[in-house]
């Protein structure tokens, strides 16, 4: 598995489910945008201060959140869809 660096947050994409139009007709994959909802599997040890210290960061490991849609990096590994996120990318954790 991937350990994320300094204040970076590994995040797995929730794909969403099939899309249908007000029509009634689906989606393909190949039009679909990007998700922006993912669960956080692994994070950082935090940023780096002025000071030296580490600011430990506000999300953990199991959290869902929305992040940025153009934010971070993807990943596929064994077959599943991630994203290495700064923690700034991430918008919003889900309660």
């Amino acid at each position: 598995m991937l350990k994320p660096l300094g204040d970076r947050v590994l995040v797995e994409i929730i794909e969403e489910a099939e899309q249908k139009t007000a029509g009634g007709l689906y989606v393909p994959d190949s039009a679909k945008e990007k998700s922006q909802r993912g669960k956080v599997i692994a994070v950082g040890s935090g940023k780096t201060l002025d000071n030296g210290t580490k600011s430990p960061l506000e999300v953990k490991e199991g959290d869902t959140v929305y992040f940025a849609k153009y934010g971070g990096t993807e990943v596929t590994l064994e077959g599943k869809n991630y994203s290495i996120l700064a923690e700034r990318d991430i918008l919003a954790i889900v309660e």
